[in-house]
Formats: C-alpha cells, structure tokens, sequence
C-alpha cells in the first residue's frame, strides 16, 4: 500500500462534498468555493504559524549577538539560546508545527484534483477539467490557460516582492548561498503546467489566499521571510 492511499477516505469526503457543491455550482466555482473553505477552517493553524515567524524575527538580533559571542563554542551556544528562549517564552520552531498539520490537507487537496475521477470530467468555458496545457487545442483552450497561469504569475510576483524585502530588511535572509529564495515563488507557475486545470484552479486559489492571508496577518510590520504552504 502506498503512503497516498492511506488519503483515500479523506479524497473520497472531499470529492463527495465537491461534488455535491457542483450540483448547485459550476464544478470550477466548487472547487474554489471547497478551496477556500479548506484554507479557512486552516486559518487558525496560519495563525499560529505568523506568531512564530513573528517571535523568530523579533529575537533574531538578540540570536545573531549570541552566535557572535560564542562563535567556535557550539555547548555555550546551545545554553544561551536555550537560555534566551526560555526568557522570552518562545521556541526556535514556533510555527513550524502548524505548518506540518496543514500537508496532509494539502495532499488530499492535491490528490483529490489530479487523480481521474468524474469531476475532472466537467468542463471551465468549454475545457475539460482534466485535460493538461499540453493537450489543449484551439485558441479558446489556450486562452483559458493562459489566464489561469496569468493569475499564478501574478500572485507569485507578489510573493517574489515580498521576499525581496524580506531579504532587505533582514541581513540572514539576504545571505548570497540564500538570493535564489524569492524566485522559488514562481515554481507555482511551472508547477501548474504539469498538473490538469482543476489543479491548477486549486493552486491559484489556494496561493491567492495565502498571499491575502500572509498580507493581512503580517500587516503593519516588516515582512518576515518565509514562504507559505499552497
């Protein structure tokens, strides 16, 4: 039994409530209406997720001190950060694990709309759910893939402006060996090409509301690096 069959219940709900949403909806408004839905009951995770990225950022001058401090001494290192967080009621992996509990749902999410299944058999503007950019023919086809990776683009633009100030604002993010990190938010677009359009509906979905989410829990401060789960 492979790992992702052990996700099979849970695309079966998924699918189930997909479908049930498409009986009243177009199938491509389902998918972004369940979409959403999803990342809205995970918003508390997101949450939690921006409160750790947000104590690592304030502690990270007091962490850089400490490195300079005992630099060649790792045991001290370890005690004082140790130390330091203890102070300051914080935990070098705050975040982390809010952001390992959303995979799950996302690979369900991701399994649900690239396994064949009857979905994927209606159609976006005359376009099979299912079909991939590589077999569209016609310009109608193409034009509806094109707005769609146009969108992905777009959001990714805003996540790619994002990290560039992050890298700005914070001289550990803007490390040479770490300059390649704000164009990894474009690998959504190239991404979007290998997987059938309901997948690619999924991701522009689902990174639109991350990059709103991150916008509006992040707001009124300096951007923290970091790059969000879709």
């Amino acid at each position: 039994m492979s790992v992702f069959a052990l996700l099979d219940p849970a695309v079966g709900l998924a699918h189930d409530v997909v479908a049930a949403l498409a009986q009243v909806l177009p199938t491509a408004l389902a998918i972004v209406l369940f979409t959403v839905c999803v990342r809205l009951a995970l918003h508390p995770l997101a949450r939690a997720a921006a409160r750790g990225e947000k104590a690592r950022a304030r502690l990270a001058p007091k962490v850089a001190e400490l490195n300079r401090k005992h630099k060649g001494r790792p045991e001290k290192l370890q005690a004082a950060l140790a130390e330091l967080y203890r102070e300051e009621k914080a935990s070098p992996f705050a975040g982390c694990l809010p952001m390992l509990v959303q995979i799950p749902f996302f690979s369900v999410m991701y399994r649900l709309f690239t396994t064949p299944n009857d979905l994927l058999g209606h159609t976006l503007f005359g376009v099979p759910l299912g079909l991939h950019v590589g077999s569209a023919q016609g310009a109608a086809q193409w034009v509806v893939f094109g707005v769609l990776y146009a969108g992905l683009a777009a959001v990714a633009y805003v996540g790619f402006r994002r990290a560039r100030r992050a890298q700005a604002a914070s001289p550990q993010a803007a490390q040479p060996g770490l300059s390649f990190l704000p164009y990894l938010s474009f690998g959504t677009v190239l991404f979007a090409a290998l997987v059938p359009l309901a997948a690619g509906i999924y991701l522009l979905t689902t990174t639109a509301w991350s990059a709103a989410e991150r916008a509006w829990l992040h707001r009124g401060g300096a951007p923290v690096p970091g790059l969000a789960l879709v």
